[in-house]
C-alpha cells in the first residue's frame, strides 16, 4: 500500500460506518465512569463480577508492587518467573481441575501460542465461524489447514472430520461466543473429537468465573470432565478483573508449551503484582457466589424488560446481551444516543461481526444495580426503532 492511499481508505471506512474511535474513559467507582467528558454508567465492560476495583484485589496488587516492583523484567524462562506467578498457576490448575496451568501475557497470545505449538504444517484445524479473532489468527499463522464450519453446525464439523486425514486434527472453539453470548455445544464437540481421535481446545474467556454453579465455566455448566476438553484457555481480564491469560491441561501439554510456544518463550512475563492481584480475585470468585447470583438476577431483569419493549435481543443467558440493529449507522447512532443519555454501550460492526448484523453489545456486571438496568432498558427504548 502506498502512503498516499491511506487517506482514501480511511475515508471509505468512515463512509461505510466502520470507522473506530477511541474514547477516553475514566473509571470512577464500580460501573460509574466518565467517557469523553460524559458521566456514564458503563454497560460494555467485561468486568462481570465487579472485581477490578475490589479493595482486596487492589491491596494485593499494591503488596505485589512493593515486593516485586512494577514489571517482571524478563520472560518466564529467563528471570521473570516469580513465586507469585508460580502460586497463581497452581491455584488456577486447582480451580480448573487440571494438573497444571501456564500463564500468558494476554488471551490473544495464549491462543496464538497454543495453536502454533500444537499444529504442524499440513495438520487440519476446524473452527466455528464465530470464533474469536485470536483463534482464527492462530490457525492462519500455524501453517495448518483451516476449515471453518457454520456457527454450532456440528453436522458440518462431523463431515469435515470424516473427509480430512485423521492424523493431526485440532478442533478449536470459544466456550462463550464473545459477540453473541451463545454457549458452544461442547458435549457434542467433545464426542466428535473423541470419535475422530482429534484434540479439542476451548477458549472459555467469557465463561470462567461466571458460567456454572461455582463459576468454573462452560465445562461445569455441561458437566464435562477435564478429559473431555484437554486444552482449556482462560483470560484474567474479564470475570477475574485483572489482566493476562492462562492455559490449563495435563503435565505433558504444559511442558510442551513451555518448550515450543513462541508467544510464551519470547515475551516478557506478566507483572508479578498482577499475579498477586489475580490470586486475590480468584479467591473472591470461589468464595463470593453471591456475585454470580446477583448477575443472573440482573440478566433476567434486563431480558424481561427488553422483551416487554419488543427489543430484538439475541437468545443469551450470559452477561453478554447483544441487541441486533443490522445497519452500521443505526448501531452508531444508538450508541451515541445512549452516551448522551448517560450510558456507555459499544456499537459492534463488521468485521467483528458478519455484514448486516451490527449491534449494541450490552454487558452486565454484578457491580450494576437493578435500577441501573431498568434505566438502561428505558433508554434503549428511546434510542432504537422498536
Amino acid at each position: 500500500m502506498k502512503p498516499n492511499e491511506l487517506s482514501d481508505r480511511l475515508a471509505l471506512i468512515e463512509a461505510q460506518g466502520l470507522y473506530r474511535h477511541r474514547r477516553v474513559v475514566e473509571r470512577i467507582r464500580g460501573m460509574h465512569a466518565v467517557a469523553d467528558g460524559h458521566p456514564v454508567l458503563n454497560f460494555c465492560s467485561n468486568d462481570y463480577l465487579g472485581l477490578a476495583d475490589h479493595p482486596e484485589v487492589l491491596a494485593a496488587f499494591k503488596r505485589g508492587a512493593d515486593s516485586y516492583g512494577v514489571g517482571s523484567g524478563a520472560s518466564h524462562l529467563v528471570t521473570g518467573h516469580t513465586p507469585a506467578h508460580h502460586a497463581l498457576e497452581e491455584e488456577l490448575a486447582d480451580f480448573t481441575g487440571r494438573e497444571r496451568a501456564l500463564l500468558f501475557s494476554t488471551g490473544y497470545m495464549a491462543n496464538l501460542g497454543v495453536i502454533s505449538a500444537l499444529v504442524e504444517r499440513g495438520d487440519w484445524i476446524f473452527e466455528d465461524r464465530l470464533n474469536h479473532a485470536s483463534l482464527l489468527d492462530g490457525a492462519l499463522l500455524s501453517g495448518g489447514r483451516l476449515k471453518r464450519y457454520a456457527h454450532a453446525d456440528v453436522e458440518a464439523l462431523q463431515g469435515f472430520l470424516a473427509e480430512c486425514p485423521a492424523e493431526g486434527q485440532l478442533i478449536a472453539s470459544d466456550g462463550v461466543f464473545s459477540m453473541d453470548g451463545y454457549l458452544a455445544p461442547l458435549p457434542v464437540l467433545s464426542k466428535l473429537a473423541t470419535q475422530a481421535n482429534a484434540s479439542l481446545m476451548v477458549d472459555d474467556a467469557h465463561g470462567l468465573g461466571v458460567v456454572g454453579p461455582t463459576g468454573r465455566g462452560v465445562l461445569e455448566h455441561f458437566g464435562l470432565s477435564a478429559s473431555a476438553v484437554p486444552v482449556l484457555v482462560g483470560t484474567l481480564g474479564k470475570a477475574f478483573g485483572t489482566f493476562g491469560a492462562f492455559v490449563a491441561g495435563g503435565e505433558d501439554l504444559i511442558e510442551y508449551l513451555i518448550q515450543r510456544s513462541r508467544t510464551y518463550i519470547y515475551t516478557t512475563a506478566l507483572p508479578p503484582a498482577v499475579a498477586e492481584a489475580t490470586r486475590a480475585s480468584l479467591r473472591l470468585v470461589v468464595e463470593e457466589s453471591w456475585r454470580r447470583d446477583k448477575l443472573r438476577l440482573l440478566i433476567q431483569r434486563f431480558r424481561s424488560g427488553a422483551t416487554q419493549l419488543g427489543l430484538h435481543l439475541l437468545p443469551s443467558d450470559t452477561p453478554i446481551q447483544p441487541l441486533l440493529l443490522g445497519g452500521n449507522i443505526a448501531a452508531l447512532q444508538a450508541s451515541q444516543g445512549l452516551l448522551e443519555a448517560g450510558f456507555l454501550v459499544a456499537a459492534i460492526r463488521p468485521p467483528t461481526v458478519p455484514e448486516g448484523t451490527a449491534r449494541l453489545r450490552i454487558t452486565l456486571s454484578s457491580a450494576h444495580e437493578e435500577q441501573d438496568v431498568e434505566r438502561l432498558v428505558e433508554a434503549l427504548g428511546a434510542v432504537t426503532d422498536i
